[in-house]
């Protein structure tokens, strides 16, 4: 059944299924939809199909019979690769068919790729996702969502059954604008979160009781709420997002900002710290693990004392 309770047996295929992917397929099943799904790493693959995805042997396999195509991938290349299978797949079909992008990646890779299939009839939706894997598991994410009304009209049902929100934002491309503009506010936010966690903590307050305070009042925000337990516990697995994927994140708001000639100095502060958070070997942690690099940074200023 769908979230708003009637039956569905729409085909969907989602090509990618790992942390965020594979939790949208593993929502979409038990909201009643039939859904076949690859991902090249085998453990990701069995996790799925323990899930109830039909897990084919390639991407061909995936799309074949799918009225609709999410896709949640890594990197550029992955997307460039995903694209070739779906221009492939086309000839074996004459009907409409509408792909989702969802990840986080760069805008020329994703308009690049909307040409190549716009080419075949394959409309190629720009839709990032605003969430951490804990928040997908809640179906608490919110999809930035952009590309042509009429495609946009037939996705978003099947959006709606695995985030708490779709905002439509116009022109293709809009979408990843609004999720970089985003991820700035996180990566400042979580830093942010760490500065104000650590002088609670050297001061003498309980970390538990500075969340459970500022998260009351005007001085909140959703990343605190995230993962101020997180740095207050130590508790950096499972990560919601690692340190080192966090990297690729920060090389887009970078070169974004540059793009469009925007100064970014609170968000530049941010970068060697998570810099140095990988280089000393944290990257497979959760972000919020940049806490160690500022109470690191407190233990040698007290040694210099």
């Amino acid at each position: 059944m769908t979230a708003n309770g009637t039956p569905n047996r729409t085909r969907v295929a989602v090509i990618g299924l790992g942390t965020m992917g594979g939790t949208f397929a593993r929502h979409l099943v038990q909201a009643g939809y039939r859904v076949s799904g690859f991902d090249p790493d085998t453990g990701r693959a069995a996790v799925g199909r323990e899930h109830g995805v039909t897990v084919a042997a390639d991407c061909a396999g995936a799309l074949r019979g799918a009225e609709l195509v999410l896709l949640s991938l890594p990197n550029d290349t992955a997307l460039d690769r995903t694209a070739d299978a779906l221009i492939g797949a086309r000839g074996n079909r004459d009907d409409d068919l509408v792909v989702v992008e969802l990840s986080t990646l760069d805008i020329e890779c994703k308009r690049r790729n909307r040409e190549r299939l716009a080419a075949v009839d394959i409309v190629l939706l720009d839709c990032p996702v605003s969430g951490t894997g804990a928040q997908a598991e809640a179906a608490d994410v919110v999809i930035y969502a952009s590309g042509p009304d009429a495609a946009l009209a037939t996705a978003e049902p099947v959006l709606r059954d695995f985030s708490r929100d779709v905002f439509s934002l116009g022109a293709f491309g809009n979408g990843m604008r609004m999720k970089l503009v985003a991820n700035l506010l996180v990566a400042v936010h979580n830093v942010a979160t760490a500065e104000a966690l650590l002088l609670a903590e050297k001061s003498g307050i309980d970390p538990a009781l500075f969340c459970e305070v500022i998260g009351a009042g005007v001085a909140q925000s959703r990343i605190l709420e995230l993962r101020g337990p997180l740095m207050g516990n130590r508790a950096y697995t499972p990560a919601t997002m690692r340190l080192d994927l966090w990297q690729k994140d920060m090389a887009l708001i970078d070169a974004f900002a540059r793009r469009v000639g925007s100064p970014t100095p609170l968000f530049e502060s941010t970068a060697p710290l998570y810099e140095a958070a990988v280089e000393q070997g944290l990257g497979e942690l959760d972000t919020a693990a940049v806490f160690e690099i500022l109470a690191a940074l407190a233990e040698d200023g007290a040694g210099d004392a």
